[in-house]
């Protein structure tokens, strides 16, 4: 089987996080896309963080029906900070059946050099990017696949959480049982 990890903090998940996960699996020779949820992002900041088990449970009910995408909390008994050729090795041990391939946004492909043992990961893995904003493709290798047709999202998590801080609405930006589950707990406010 064919996989595409698409790693992400999603703090909210939101609809620009499920069109891409979908347009790759419909549009690209992936057979599933695995939404990995990261406990610690070495490269963000982690103030604003919900825990990890809320976020996992906030991309479960987006992807709640549709058979090709998963929510994944493989990250979440690994050693932290999550570092990609880690968490690589780990899932290659682990379904040694499957090729797994990255999903990540032009502007992410650009820091990869900066990346732990980051040689292993464009060497080993295809890497499906989409475009994000003003960040054209600075860092190009054999494996990189750009999907160029990919919608082109500017919405973000932390727009998300100052519009929920400063009790403006996040309809249409996220999905109905997301919105719901943050304000039954009043997150990010």
């Amino acid at each position: 089987m064919k996989v595409g990890l698409f790693f992400g903090s999603f703090n909210p998940v939101h609809v620009g996080h499920m069109i891409i996960a979908n347009y790759m699996v419909e549009n690209t020779d992936l057979e599933e896309v695995w939404l990995m949820v990261t406990p610690q992002n070495p490269h963000k900041n982690q103030r604003n963080l919900l825990n990890e088990y809320d976020r996992l449970e906030m991309v479960n009910l987006a992807i709640k029906n549709n058979p090709k995408l998963r929510a994944s909390d493989f990250e979440f008994n690994l050693p932290r900070p999550s570092f990609t050729i880690d968490t690589l090795a780990h899932l290659k041990e682990k379904y040694p059946s499957h090729e797994f391939a990255l999903i990540m946004g032009t502007d992410t492909v650009n820091t990869l050099p900066k990346w732990k043992n980051y040689e292993e990961i464009v060497n080993g893995y295809k890497v499906y990017a989409y475009p994000r904003p003003k960040a054209d493709i600075s860092f190009e290798f054999d494996n990189l696949n750009v999907q160029q047709d990919t919608p082109l999202m500017e919405i973000s998590a932390s727009f998300l959480r100052r519009s929920i801080k400063n009790r403006r609405s996040i309809r249409y930006m996220v999905s109905d049982d997301v919105a719901e589950f943050i304000d039954k707990w009043g997150y990010y406010q």
